[in-house]
């Protein structure tokens, strides 16, 4: 079957064609949710940790990469709206092997990207309630989050935007104190001004450090795609297209190159706190600000903001599957919809179960439940690199 049909014969047709509902503050708010994960908020500490303030650098040049590759994917996904995205083009343009390859390799960033901001948001519930096994918390979340998938596409764009919006609202505001404590208008905490950008050594740990950092920041960009995986579900995917992907663009650079900079700026790299796992720079910056309940701030932002990222991620991994049905490179009950509300089924379900399985690990103590998570993880940024190379 044709990659770019949804079908428009009778009854199996109709069992693989998708809903067309979806608004441009939807195909938005679903990219920077995708985006907008743990990576931001907790990862970044670890790569100021080692590559220092030129961090920025990596994350600066991971931004104009982005910007790049959402000019060049947006003009493609504006004259073809297809659910495979980067994977159909790369069918075409390069090889069938090309688009089997790629699709299966970004459904799997996805699955385990799944179940990783399942982990975490099950450690800060069990940091919440310390008498409930986190393993309880992990599989609960996942069970939970999920169910938002099989809701009619446009109800789920509809979710996806307002839980999205918190953390977006919760950057805005971080940028905002940060910006006035660089300018000397924030009287509170420790810190102030520009001092720690240079203070101890902008490279202290020279260029090899910030070049391993990219792999890093690749992994935390990959996401704002997501715009024309949707855009196939769009009312009017040509104009849509446009609009979306020229707001997610700015937005995700301003939020990943303006907050990390603000951070290297009151932030010194080498405060210990910063190499400790899952501490995080944005925690960091606000209590050496003096803003209370810093911990607890964090915490509940982080929990959003990996719970919408689980969520954007389990859409995008079962439309890909889908696309992937669609082409013969997945099995062909992948691509039925249901009837009445074009939901792919058989492919969130698909999804869910091997997100599900990965989340599972962490009831195995013999499996070392964090290593195998974090083998899997590593994975993840050399596919984020490769999905962009493709395109």
């Amino acid at each position: 079957m044709d990659a770019t049909s949804t079908s428009t014969t009778a009854k199996g047709e109709h069992e693989s064609k998708l809903s067309a509902s979806l608004k441009s503050r939807h195909l938005t708010m679903m990219s920077i949710a995708g985006v907008i994960g743990g990576a931001l908020f907790v990862g970044s500490g670890s790569v100021i940790h080692s590559a220092g303030p030129a961090a920025v650098l990596a994350y600066l040049a991971g931004g104009i990469l982005v910007v790049l590759i959402m000019r060049m994917l947006g003009e493609m996904a504006t004259s073809s709206p297809d659910t495979g995205s980067f994977s159909t083009y790369a069918d075409r343009a390069i090889g069938r092997w090309a688009g089997f390859t790629i699709g299966w390799l970004y459904w799997w960033y996805w699955v385990i990207l799944m179940a990783w901001e399942a982990y975490v948001a099950g450690k800060i519930l069990h940091g919440f309630f310390p008498d409930v096994s986190v393993n309880v918390f992990v599989l609960a979340t996942t069970l939970l989050l999920i169910t938002v998938n099989f809701f009619n596409v446009k109800h789920y764009g509809e979710f996806e935007f307002w839980f999205a919006l918190i953390k977006v609202v919760a950057i805005v505001c971080f940028l905002v104190v940060c910006t006035a404590a660089v300018m000397n208008i924030w009287q509170f905490g420790e810190v102030r001004g520009m001092t720690h950008l240079t203070a101890e050594g902008f490279m202290p740990n020279g260029i090899t450090t910030v070049i391993g950092a990219l792999l890093g920041v690749m992994f935390a960009f990959l996401g704002a795609e997501i715009v024309t995986i949707a855009a196939s579900e769009a009312k009017d995917p040509a104009t849509q297209i446009v609009k979306a992907t020229n707001s997610v663009v700015w937005r995700v650079c301003l939020f990943y190159v303006g907050s990390i900079f603000l951070i290297v700026c009151l932030v010194p790299w080498n405060d210990p706190q910063l190499g400790v796992s899952g501490y995080g720079a944005y925690r960091r910056t606000l209590e050496l600000l003096g803003v209370p309940h810093a911990e607890l701030l964090m915490n509940f932002v982080v929990l959003t903001s990996v719970s919408s990222c689980l969520i954007s991620g389990h859409y995008t991994a079962s439309r890909m599957l889908f696309s992937l049905a669609q082409r013969g490179d997945a099995p062909s009950f992948f691509k039925i919809t249901r009837a009445g509300t074009g939901v792919p089924v058989f492919a969130i379900i698909g999804s869910c179960a091997v997100a599900v399985v990965c989340a599972l690990i962490n009831f195995s103590e013999t499996l070392r439940p964090k290593d195998v998570l974090d083998t899997l993880m590593n994975t993840t940024g050399m596919i984020a690199l490769l999905v962009y190379l493709v395109i």
